[in-house]
């Protein structure tokens, strides 16, 4: 058959949600204008969505923090792996958004080094961050962190690849879960995110993505009770101050990162880490 002639197969972009590609279920779209003049389709999640993905995050928490520090390492260094095989796509995929050449080539590579610089904190931030406690009695007391559970994360309107990881492989480098909503108008890199993560080494329900309109799930992030932090890379001054509202009713960590969203390392070292980590005091008796 003549190339010509044959008709383009066109990407349907979905959601992620543990570990699958499922449509949304409420069969909504947003159009999405690229650079070179095609138009492309990316679900609207729902709050059922929302909701779904918040469940499988749920189910695979308490795997995911049962791994070793060591093998959490690994699997976010394999996604660097499979990133970087694939970094023309990305590159190519931040053009047609409207960036140039140089800065999405920038983008694609500070992404890579993102995810290898976290990938070796994954077994040392323990070791800064724990203690030995002095106590005035026969007891050994110990503090430890540990994953805070779910973590959900608005990401960045802008540098749709860079901002996305940014916010997410701290949490999961210290064995959270998380569920990210992607910018409505870059959406397409973080699907595609989404399928390097789908193909690593990545445990279904650790990660998962949802498309959709900011101003409509903000609220469902933000207030869900089986969730325990929220990281803020998007939304105006009085939309960050509804969601510290909303995150209250069960106590959630709200934390606005909103001005490094461009910076991917503008936070070194293990600190987005702690951001979402528990500290665990133990006391054991010493002796008999």
């Amino acid at each position: 058959m003549d190339a010509k002639k044959r008709i383009v197969v066109q990407k349907t972009y979905k959601l992620y949600i543990g570990g699958k590609f499922p449509r949304t279920e409420s069969g909504r779209f947003d159009q999405v204008e690229l650079g070179d003049g095609s138009v492309a389709n990316v679900c609207r999640g729902s709050r059922k969505d929302v909701r779904n993905a918040i469940v499988a995050a749920r189910a695979a928490q308490a795997g995911w923090s049962k791994r070793t520090a060591y093998n959490r390492s690994q699997i976010i260094y394999r996604i660097a792996e499979m990133l970087e095989g694939r970094r023309s796509q990305f590159i190519d995929e931040l053009i047609n958004l409207g960036q140039s050449e140089n800065k999405a080539k920038d983008e694609v590579g500070e992404a890579i080094d993102l995810l290898v610089y976290y990938a070796g904190w994954c077994d040392k931030y323990q070791q800064i961050f724990s203690s030995v406690n002095p106590v005035a009695a026969p007891y050994f007391n110990f503090s430890v962190p540990e994953p805070t559970g779910i973590v959900t994360v608005l990401a960045p309107a802008d540098h749709s690849l860079l901002g996305l990881l940014n916010m997410c492989i701290p949490a999961i480098a210290g064995g959270n879960t998380i569920v990210a909503l992607a910018s409505k108008e870059n959406a397409i890199p973080a699907i595609s995110l989404a399928e390097v993560i789908h193909t690593s080494d990545v445990p279904a329900g650790v990660i998962n993505m949802i498309t959709g309109r900011f101003e409509e799930l903000y609220p469902h992030f933000a207030s869900h009770m089986d969730v325990n932090a929220v990281v803020v890379g998007s939304g105006s001054d009085e939309q960050f101050s509804e969601i510290k509202k909303l995150a209250a009713n069960n106590v959630k960590r709200v934390f606005d990162r909103r001005a490094e969203g461009a910076n991917a390392f503008a936070a070194r070292g293990p600190y987005p880490i702690m951001q979402t980590q528990e500290i665990k005091t133990t006391w054991h008796p010493v002796g008999r």
